[in-house]
């Protein structure tokens, strides 16, 4: 079996356009929640979001092919190349060996908006011939490979919002099976929208709170739902072996990834929390005993009731009494939920603490559950030793993914 490193990583947030900015102010506790700009919102009940601003897409994708593109290709491309450029990567691998593993969790959904109001008020003709090309969920992996001549496996894929992070676990587990050198993965999302908001609403998701600073609290019992937050987060994977002969700049090795399925209900989690146990047992099953003090967990912390709950007991299930000596945070307390790419960005943030032994803060946790009663690192980001660094999300449909990060021992 191959070892797997990640060697770049690329990241457009409402914290941050790019990976450094974006660490930099998680560890500050920045909020990037406010108030949507992206549509009229007198009318809704659902007020902020986590948008992503002041981008310039261009530094990244040529004029001409913007157009072509949905935002959430745009986006994805955009993360993409600043991952490709920070490892190098272009040049010194086989491109038949080179492969995208990207997705999201809803795709071109402005697209889709767009093109279907225009049909309804102009008729068929006027729909324009980039729809399909612009909206379909695959396309963000299209686009990535080529841009980047990435002529290996290319699969989008798609576990809701735990899509970024079953990305880079399937990325791992091609790599270290031989299927591939590096691989391009991660996820992306633009999806807030009035018809977005309305589904998530009227499933009792999404939080209408009337301030931006109690809108995405994890872990506190104020939670009513999730925030929506929009961006993208890409990692170059690469077989150890191959990252080491080019001399790549090594950020972390991938040391695990469990994959599970509640198969209990189409949107809420295993009040038991059995399943999403197993992920993390099965991310961190050949890793030996690792003392709880020195483990970063960045948590799925949706800030919705049942999540926070059973993530909650996730964590004693596998840990036990010792669940009390985790690290824990969620970083959605200050981006919203990124939905496909929240996995993504948050693999970037498991491997940043565990590089720099910081723990980002979970911001604006100022009532804590009772029953969510572990160490949730409120609000101010705390400096320990780390020697394990974990990434749990969960999706809609009962998807449970966990990812598993150390440093690089030879």
């Amino acid at each position: 079996m191959n070892r797997v490193v990640v060697t770049g990583m690329g990241a457009l947030t409402p914290i941050g356009n790019n990976a450094k900015e974006y660490w930099e102010n998680a560890v500050k506790g920045v909020n990037g929640i406010d108030l949507i700009t992206k549509f009229d919102i007198s009318d809704s009940k659902y007020k902020f979001a986590g948008e992503v601003k002041n981008v310039d897409l261009t530094t990244a994708i040529e004029k001409s092919q913007l157009r072509k593109m949905d935002l959430f290709s745009q986006y994805g491309v955009y993360a993409a190349k600043e991952a490709v450029d920070d490892s190098g990567i272009i040049g010194n691998v086989e491109p038949t060996r080179f492969g995208v593993y990207f997705g999201s969790g809803i795709g071109g959904f402005d697209t889709f908006t767009s093109e279907h109001s225009t049909f309804l008020e102009k008729g068929a003709r006027r729909v324009s011939p980039l729809f399909i090309p612009k909206m379909i969920y695959n396309i963000a992996a299209g686009n990535i490979a080529i841009a980047f001549k990435a002529q290996g496996a290319n699969m989008a894929v798609s576990t809701a919002c735990a899509t970024g992070s079953t990305a880079v676990g399937e990325a791992y587990r091609a790599i270290k099976h031989g299927y591939a050198d590096a691989i391009i993965c991660g996820g992306s999302e633009a999806a807030i929208n009035p018809l977005t908001v309305a589904g998530f609403g009227q499933c009792k998701a999404l939080s209408a709170a009337e301030t931006r600073d109690t809108a995405s609290v994890p872990f506190d019992k104020r939670r009513q739902g999730f925030v929506l937050g929009e961006g993208a987060a890409a990692l170059i994977l690469e077989d150890y072996e191959h990252a080491k002969a080019r001399g790549a700049k090594i950020y972390a090795e991938v040391v695990g990834y469990g994959s599970t399925c509640d198969a209990y209900h189409v949107t809420s989690p295993d009040p038991e929390a059995q399943c999403t146990a197993n992920a993390v047992r099965e991310a961190i099953k050949d890793l030996g005993d690792v003392d709880a003090s020195k483990i970063y967990i960045n948590a799925h912390g949706t800030s919705t009731h049942l999540n926070d709950l059973t993530e909650t007991k996730t964590f004693k299930n596998v840990f036990g009494d010792d669940a009390y000596k985790l690290h824990i945070s969620s970083t959605k307390s200050m981006t919203g939920h990124m939905l496909g790419a929240a996995g993504a960005i948050e693999a970037i943030t498991a491997i940043q603490a565990l590089r720099n032994n910081i723990v980002p803060p979970t911001i604006n946790l100022l009532e804590s559950d009772e029953e969510c009663d572990l160490n949730y690192t409120p609000n101010t980001a705390v400096e320990t030793e780390i020697d394990l660094a974990l990434s749990t999300n969960l999706g809609f449909g009962g998807h449970n993914a966990c990812l598993a990060f150390k440093l690089v021992e030879d």
